[in-house]
């Protein structure tokens, strides 16, 4: 009798596992995803801002498992998990389990603040990511139509964040105001479009080593960001965006990037979460529990090396699936080996020609850092087809400082069931 293994999720994490997993004859294995289709997240800011078309970026679990054996995959959200029954409830069904494997990565952490959450946009999903593009081109549209009339907040696209995802997405809108905005609108003036980047820190990137931060604010000088140090928002009512130091910013676009959370299910295991991550052994066990585990952004492991957990990124994410999909397969627990993070190095892009490079043994930026980002990224992409039409993009805005894909696509809001 073959075991079964249920992954919840299916990012950088669950589909790791779920791939070294696949046509192993010992073990059944189940993908459940409220989505059907893994997400290259490091890209989102690239759908946001017209550049690649969100398909690129987005693979459909039944065409990655199309060829294995082993693997099913079910399309819900998981609302509980009851460990006392081996199962799992979804919103369209029950599943049971010998291993259940939690991969449910992190969401946009609005500190809890729901006003925030209600007014701001997020930026974790394909969804997210088409929402933010629809409303900033029809900001723009809008203000074509009222010229004079417009109000100061439409005037005013506000980040708030510094990470990679905020610095990017400055970067990424910096030069679409210089370069594609003064063609699509010949006869508006962009100079009054203010792009602010707000931090809650003095510095860019704070994860990132000096040199890059200092590169990074020098680039987005030079891209005319407007980079605000050490302002921390406290309010924002869909018009005015408020600050602890006093300071306040009209605006109809905000986009929130100020940090993750992880994305718990339901009330399971409350008690032994930190910074809301599923505490686990080395072996990425949680806590309390033979037969669950949970790997990537959700977990929280303490190791030597990192006494307070490894940060949440991608490559943290993909060696935690690989490493126990490698233990799974042997023979006895016995031969498991414990987890450990090997850092590669860390990178964030700050538009064309503009990157900086964080390796284990040096640091650079520039020209060279960009291509670096640019490679590295498009080797990350899963199919070929994709790494090819994103090359394409890519090569196409490079050559014509253009793309052509700012389409504005809203869902209807007709009522399927109306004639």
């Amino acid at each position: 009798m073959r075991e079964k293994i249920v992954i919840i999720g299916g990012g950088f994490a669950g589909l790791q596992l779920a791939r070294n997993l696949t046509n192993q004859g010992k073990y059944k294995v189940m993908v459940i995803d409220k989505m059907n289709h893994h997400m290259f997240q490091p890209l989102f800011y690239q759908v946001a801002t017209g550049r690649i078309e969100p398909s690129n970026i987005s693979f459909p679990f039944r065409k990655i498992f199309q060829r294995s054996k082993n693997i099913q995959f079910r399309m819900t959200e998981i609302k509980k998990i009851v460990p006392s029954e081996n199962k799992v409830i979804g919103e369209y069904g029950v599943f049971t389990y010998d291993k259940l494997v939690i991969a449910t990565g992190c969401k946009t952490n609005f500190f809890g603040n729901q006003k925030m959450e209600h007014l701001t946009l997020g930026m974790k999903n394909t969804q997210e990511a088409i929402t933010i593009r629809n409303h900033i081109l029809m900001t723009f549209e809008k203000m074509i139509i009222e010229r004079k009339a417009s109000d100061d907040g439409n005037w005013n696209l506000v980040i708030v964040g510094s990470g990679p995802t905020g610095v990017e997405l400055a970067g990424a809108f910096s030069e679409m105001k210089s370069e594609i905005l003064p063609r699509d609108y010949p006869r508006m003036n962009f100079s009054d479009l203010n792009i602010i980047l707000i931090s809650a820190g003095d510095v860019p990137l704070e994860t990132m080593s000096s040199e890059s931060q200092q590169a990074a604010e020098k680039y987005l000088i030079q891209l005319g960001v407007q980079f605000l140090k050490n302002e921390r928002v406290t309010d924002y009512d869909g018009e005015i965006i408020s600050m602890a130091s006093g300071n306040s910013i009209p605006t109809n676009n905000v986009i929130w990037a100020a940090g993750v959370t992880g994305n718990i299910v339901d009330d399971f295991n409350k008690e032994n979460l930190v910074r809301n991550r599923y505490v686990v052994d080395r072996y990425n066990r949680v806590k309390g529990f033979e037969n669950i585990f949970a790997i990537g952004d959700i977990a929280y492991m303490e190791t030597p090396k990192y006494p307070h957990a490894h940060p949440q990124l991608a490559n943290v994410a993909i060696n935690q699936g690989k490493n126990l999909a490698r233990n799974f397969k042997k023979q006895s627990e016995k031969d498991w080996q414990e987890y450990e993070y090997i850092d590669r190095g860390s990178m964030a892009t700050i538009g064309k020609h503009r990157a900086v490079v964080d390796l284990p043994k040096f640091k650079f930026q520039g020209f060279l850092a960009w291509y670096l980002w640019m490679f590295l990224h498009l080797m990350l992409i899963l199919s070929v087809r994709n790494k090819l039409a994103i090359f394409f993009n890519w090569m196409w805005s490079y050559i014509n400082k253009d793309s052509s894909l700012r389409l504005i696509i809203v869902p209807s809001r007709k009522n399927p069931t109306e004639q």
